[in-house]
């Protein structure tokens, strides 16, 4: 008898949780199981001494492709196309509180942006009651019930801890997993909302060089967007 047939080692892996994830080698989204593995010392087949981790695994359970577990960190189509939706909604709502909501231009077209990424049934109303509602939590002026769109290009103006945070926060993540010509056509998008009443306001062009900022772009291929976008506009 072969020795190889005697002794020998072999992993055994034991499933400690499932999801979906991106997978690579599929190109879509795929349920997983995360596995860790032991290597255990046999002898006839049966295993006896423990030998070691052989780590933890992130197997497709449609390929049963093996990855790391960093292969987690990359969301699923599903995730991406919320995070970019609720970018677009961010930044339409940043560029209307820097002072674009006193036009009605400069408010359809942050409608239709919000629409087109994702949210089908948002409505005028629906932005400037979230408007009034930051301008309230800010407490910068009177109540958002007295608050009406020819009074908003004012009232919004200067919300600058809710910009700080809600950009961060909705940006940062989503840039890490767009490449350079989509961080571009995200800013762009908010651009053309700023463009639609006519040339950039001071604090419009401040809230999207942020935007640009936040999509980890260049300050010098920021102002080469906006110039751009400005100048086709």
């Amino acid at each position: 008898m072969k020795l190889g047939l005697i002794w020998g080692v072999r992993t055994s892996w034991h499933t400690e949780d499932d999801g979906e994830f991106y997978c690579p080698d599929c190109g879509g989204d795929r349920a997983y199981h995360r596995r860790t593995g032991t290597r255990r010392l046999t002898v006839l087949n049966v295993p006896l001494l423990a030998r070691g981790t052989a780590g933890t695994v992130v197997e497709c359970t449609a390929c049963h492709r093996r990855y790391g577990p960093e292969v987690l960190l990359c969301p699923t189509t599903t995730r991406f196309s919320a995070m970019l939706r609720d970018a677009v909604h961010t930044i339409a709502l940043a560029v209307l509180t820097a002072g674009g909501a006193g036009a009605r231009s400069t408010r359809e077209a942050a409608v239709g942006a919000v629409r087109a990424a994702g949210f089908s049934d948002c409505t005028e109303d629906q932005l400037l009651g979230l408007l009034a509602a930051i301008v309230a939590d800010e407490g910068r002026f009177r109540r958002s019930d007295e608050l009406g769109p020819d009074s908003f290009a004012e009232a919004v103006d200067g919300c600058g801890s809710w910009l700080s945070i809600e950009l961060h926060e909705a940006l940062e993540p989503l840039a890490d997993h767009l490449a350079p010509q989509g961080r571009e056509r995200v800013l762009l998008e908010g651009a053309r909302i700023a463009l639609a009443d006519g040339p950039y306001l001071p604090a419009e062009r401040d809230v999207l060089e942020a935007v640009g900022r936040c999509l980890s772009l260049h300050t010098d291929h920021i102002d080469r967007l906006l110039r751009a976008a400005a100048t086709a506009a």
